[in-house]
């Protein structure tokens, strides 16, 4: 096995984490998690064969073994690795993971992001999903998209982003695309193709949602949610909720369902 699916719509279930001590009592290991997902961190040279796949353990290396896989461990001495046995649910869009990656630059965060999970374990289990999530994340993203993978143009990505971080503040596209690091007619073109829809659209579209949610969800004043979504002229802010909501700010605060 050389790839995995990876559901992660949800946060784990933290069964068991800690630091593994291995190559002891026998250079070999071979065992199988029939429920639960294998998470580990390496920090030495062996060998790991997943289902008849062999691949070689380096430091610097994380793995990620489903449930119910036969693995194998060849050591070459006492060997020490940070792991952890999960329960993960098949929620949300699945992500192609390898079974091994290095880690590279990630390497530390990850470590970090176990070692943190591994301390709060005993009374804080809340807390330890919570880091062993953030660590699949980072473990799903080390590998770069395919090109038949499923998510955006990675300028694209890189625009929503910057959008999403700068709903409030005045935004071009001009100034969007130098931060996808694309020009203006590119970034038009590829937005439109990936989306479906204008980047003007797009950030009149989530401006108006996050003004939809703040006005039902919070006491904000009307004119404070207009300011923090860019909208700060009062009469602009009423002709946009009414075009895109069906509806005035302050009918929208008033509505419950």
């Amino acid at each position: 096995m050389r790839e995995t699916d990876l559901h992660l719509g949800e946060p784990p279930a933290v069964v068991n984490i800690g630091v593994g001590v291995h190559g002891v009592a026998s250079r070999t290991d071979v065992f199988r998690l029939p429920e639960l997902w294998q998470l580990h961190l390496y920090q030495y040279d062996a060998e790991l064969t997943v289902d008849g796949t062999a691949h070689t353990i380096r430091p610097g290396r994380v793995s990620l073994v489903p449930p119910g896989t036969t693995v194998r461990y060849r050591y070459q001495g006492r060997s020490e690795h940070l792991y952890a046995h999960l329960r993960i649910a098949p929620a949300g869009p699945s992500h192609t993971v390898p079974v091994m990656q290095d880690a590279g630059p990630e390497f530390p965060m990850l470590s970090s992001l176990l070692l943190n999970a591994i301390a709060a374990a005993p009374g804080a289990p809340e807390h330890t999903r919570a880091e062993i999530w953030t660590a699949l994340w980072r473990v799903a993203r080390l590998t770069p998209p395919t090109a038949t993978s499923r998510g955006p143009h990675p300028a694209v990505g890189t625009a929503i982003a910057h959008i999403e971080a700068r709903l409030a503040a005045p935004l071009t596209i001009p100034e969007i695309a130098r931060a996808a690091g694309i020009s203006h007619n590119h970034l038009t073109r590829l937005f439109r193709a990936e989306t479906g829809t204008t980047v003007v659209a797009y950030i009149r579209r989530r401006r108006l949602q996050r003004a939809h949610h703040l006005l039902r969800a919070t006491t904000l004043s009307i004119p404070a949610v207009a300011a923090s979504v860019g909208i700060p002229d009062l009469q602009a802010f009423n002709k946009a909720c009414r075009r895109e909501l069906g509806a005035s700010p302050r009918v929208l605060r008033g509505t419950t369902s």
